[in-house]
């Protein structure tokens, strides 16, 4: 139910910073934040474990073989590791996908993402799904610095697991579309920042980008609550994000940040020196990031982008991972069907 606006001359929330209205006092507000991050968290976590306990998630039971916990990076940092999804029986080189797990940067991991390893290793990728350092102990750029590095780990090791490196997708949901498109925009756009320089030297040209359900501009939270009126619930965990990632006084117009918000670089003039890969961007019509995905299909037209961005009718955020539902499966076979469209 839409939120009702602050009474006049008051602000539910200064920049994150709740004062006295509708949302009561600030211990209240502080208090009801911490609930619903604890309780949003475990449930996560709890229904990852659930799942990975269950026999139908052995990787064997689907002809694939998981290679665990691969380090990509010199550092002893225990989220510096990927594992290695692959089709059994492997028969020559085969497609690549690095695959970026979300949670709002904050929580998850490559442990819980089990099951997207699994659905493209079935579809016969070699699935490389990463952990990457989460916020707010790491904030922004370490979750983006970790996944360049492993994308060049990739881009240089996939031969050594069966994978065909010059065939690559980038694939994420949530916070993990963000990391993924704003690597793509560093593949294409010769950049400032120090690891994207790196990147773009590399010469990595992936074929295809599948941003599911992503928080694609992090700077802004209250622009939901602006437009489209998005419950206090939602509010509370969208400025968790952001407040856990790029801070308190995160500005939209900051250029130090811009990578954090990957989709105002693409609605943006800026000049991409190689042509952006074609992008899948799927999403629920219930997800309340609905309008980031909306967003990011009117900007890649704009730039002549080939892509598709379809919306499941009924569908909540990150839906495709409940693959038991009717919806989910289709959008597996549309992710798939894309990837083959463009000859990954």
């Amino acid at each position: 139910m839409p939120a009702a606006a602050a009474p006049s001359g008051t602000r539910a929330h200064d920049h994150g910073r709740p004062v006295r209205g509708r949302a009561g006092a600030p211990w209240r507000v502080a208090l009801r934040r911490y609930a619903g991050r604890v309780l949003v968290d475990n449930l996560w976590r709890t229904l990852s474990a659930a799942g990975s306990a269950l026999p139908a998630a052995r990787p064997d039971r689907h002809g694939v073989e998981r290679i665990r916990d691969v380090r990509y990076d010199a550092s002893d940092h225990a989220a510096h590791a990927l594992d290695v999804y692959r089709p059994q029986g492997l028969a020559g080189p085969r497609p690549v996908v690095l695959y970026v797990h979300g949670g709002g940067f904050r929580v998850l991991s490559k442990d819980s993402h089990w099951i997207m390893g699994l659905a493209f290793a079935r579809a016969g990728y070699v699935v490389f799904n990463i952990g990457y350092r989460l916020a707010p102990r790491h904030p922004f750029p370490a979750a983006l610095q970790d996944a360049a590095a492993a994308l060049a780990w990739v881009h240089e090791h996939a031969a050594r697991y069966g994978g065909d490196a010059s065939r690559l997708v980038l694939a994420g949901e949530s916070a993990g579309a963000n990391l993924v498109t704003a690597l793509a925009i560093a593949c294409c756009q010769r950049r400032e920042e120090p690891w994207a320089a790196a990147l773009f030297e590399r010469g990595i040209t992936p074929r295809a980008v599948i941003p599911a359900c992503g928080l694609l501009q992090v700077t802004d939270p209250d622009r939901y609550q602006r437009g489209h009126g998005v419950s206090w619930f939602i509010h509370d965990r969208l400025l968790e994000v952001t407040h856990a990632y790029v801070g308190h006084d995160a500005r939209p117009d900051d250029p130090a940040l811009a990578l954090a918000d990957p989709l105002c670089v693409l609605e943006g003039d800026a000049v991409f020196e190689r042509a952006l890969p074609p992008f899948f961007a799927p999403v629920g019509t219930r997800d309340p990031l609905i309008e980031d995905n909306r967003r990011l299909a009117v900007a890649l037209a704009r730039r002549g982008v080939p892509h598709r961005a379809p919306e499941y009718p009924g569908e909540p955020h990150a839906f495709h991972a409940l693959v038991f539902r009717r919806n989910a499966r289709r959008c597996w076979r549309d992710i798939f069907s894309f990837l083959d469209h463009c000859a990954v």
